[in-house]
Formats: structure tokens, sequence, C-alpha cells
């Protein structure tokens, strides 16, 4: 039985030269191809943005794919002991690398989900073998990685991509999957995926499952988020003191559609700087929305909080 690619691994960069966006860090990455040397790195950034993409596109291009000896990629928030790092990490990483390229890789995807004794096991290790092995560590946040660690490597922080590397990605998969989609349908798929290329393809795949002609109602559905419009009669309901049509639509939003209190608050986030009022106002309802959040949070009803906020706005007419 044939069984089709997921479309975020078919349509994954086979080389740097493929990788959408990041166009600075994809040159230096490219120079340490060609001169088959390179440092121990972190790629920093937000989740969909090309980390693990550039991480595997770069030892494609330098083992020209033939990687199964010198690379091994680990996910390190399945295995985040210092069992691990003692273990598989330690025995690949004092292996002799086999081939041309005289150093091997070792990717740990979501490193900063590591344990602080295991990953002042890992900067050891890093150490002990730097003339056999080079470590790629990628982490939404650099921050959570060990000074030491940081100190032995060299960081690169990846950008969200812009609004046209996303739609040039969105033309790729269209022409490979000969699919029909319209400008709304292109503007929704950047709304929902916010920046973001793996949630972004999959949330396309799973409409196209349905009909190769994607309408931005049915982006909207998979995405189980609101249109913009929605959010924004939502709040202008509420900060026009009336809060029994606020709450119809928040109804609308949580019933119907199925939203999750903290997709909504970050939707209206997002949307109050397209509020036609004042800038104080503004101010103000960022603050109830943060303050709402900071409740959900810690563990509060999340339809009576976003209730409250609400009459919170409606109380400020």
């Amino acid at each position: 039985m044939n069984i089709d690619l997921p479309w975020t691994e078919k349509y994954r960069p086979k080389s740097l030269s493929e990788v959408i966006g990041q166009k600075i860090i994809v040159e230096r990455l490219k120079s340490f191809v060609e001169r088959k040397n390179f440092p121990n790195m972190i790629f920093a950034g937000g989740p969909g943005v090309g980390k693990t993409a550039c991480a595997i596109a770069m030892a494609r291009d330098l083992y020209n794919g033939n990687m199964s000896s010198s690379f091994k990629e680990m996910n390190a928030s399945d295995e985040r002991g210092i069992d691990v790092i003692r273990g598989s990490v330690k025995e690949f990483a004092k292996t002799i690398a086999i081939g041309d390229i005289p150093t091997k890789i070792i990717f740990l995807d979501e490193a900063d989900a590591l344990t602080a004794d295991a990953q002042h096991a890992l900067r050891r290790t890093m150490e002990k073998y730097a003339a056999e092995t080079r470590f790629v560590l990628s982490a939404n946040y650099a921050s959570k990685i060990i000074e030491p660690i940081q100190s032995r490597c060299v960081v690169f922080r990846f950008k969200p991509l812009s609004e046209s590397e996303m739609k040039e990605y969105i033309k790729r998969i269209e022409k490979g999957e000969d699919l029909d989609l319209d400008d709304k349908v292109v503007e929704a798929l950047i709304y929902v995926s916010d920046g973001d290329l793996r949630k972004l393809t999959n949330i396309l795949q799973s409409a196209a499952m349905q009909s190769k002609k994607i309408t931005e109602s049915s982006i909207y559905d998979v995405a189980a988020r609101a249109r913009p419009k929605e959010i924004i009669s939502m709040l202008k309901y509420a900060m026009g003191g009336d809060f029994l049509h606020a709450r119809e639509e928040l109804d609308n939003l949580m019933l119907k559609l199925g939203m999750s209190a903290e997709d909504i608050l970050t939707q209206s986030y997002r949307e109050v700087q397209n509020l036609n009022i004042e800038e104080r106002q503004k101010l103000e309802v960022v603050k109830e929305i943060a303050e709402c959040n900071f409740r959900i949070v810690e563990g509060a009803n999340e339809r009576i909080q976003i209730e409250a906020m609400l009459a919170s706005l409606a109380l400020k007419k």
C-alpha cells in the first residue's frame, strides 16, 4: 500500500538552497558546508520558522545525502534526562566519522527541554569529543540553555517569516498539489498560522482532503480559529457597554467554533491594534486581556474569566 508522506515532510527542504526565508543564516551555513568545518551551534526561535529544516538541510548538503553514520537527530523533549546524554549521545559522539567529512553532527531538537543535570553532562561531552563531533541545538528559548553551553556555541536567532516568504511557500504547495487557492485563502492561512510554517502546512493539507478548491471558511474551520471580524465584533460590543451581545459573540466562539479561552485571548490581543479607538483605550483592553490570561493560567474557570473581562470592558463605558 502506497502511503503519501505528510506535507510537512514532503515539502521539507532537501538542501539549504530550498529553505524559505532566513537568508543571512542560510548563507552562513552554506559557507560552513563549503569549508567542511563548522562550530557547535544553537538555533533559537519560535516554532515553524525553519530551525529543524536548516539543520537537516545542512547535514544533507555536507554529507551528500549519506547521513546514516554521520548525523544523529534526537528530540530532547522526549529524552531529556541525564541518562540519555551519558548513553546514546555519548556513544555516538565518541565514534569515528566514516567518509570524507572528519566530523559528525548530533542535532538535539528542543534542547531547552533538557534538565539542568543533562545540560551539564552535555557540556562535558561537547568538550571531550570536540574533535569528532559537532552539536547543533534547537531551542524555542535560548535563555533556558545554560551559559557554559551557550559560550561554546554560535547562536543563530531565527526570525519570524515575512508575509511574502510565506506566500512563496504556499505557492510551492499549491503548484505541487494542484490546489485552487484565491487571495482570501492565502490571507487566512497566513493569519491562522501566525508565522509557523509547520502549522500552515498541516492546516492546508487537512483542508485539501475535503476538496482541491479550498475556501476561506474551510481554513478557519480546520484551524478552529475565528475570523478577525468576529473577535473585533465581540470587543466592540463590550467596549460599547453592550455586554449581552458581547456574550452572544463569545458563545459563538466557544460553543459553535469550539475555541479555547487561550485562542480567544490570543486573537483578541492581535486584533486590539485594529480597533478604531483611542490609544489609551487600547492600553486598557490589553491590560484586561493580560489579567484574564493570568487568572486562567493559574487555574480559574475559563468561561467565567472571559465573561468577567468583557464585563469589565463594558463597565468602562
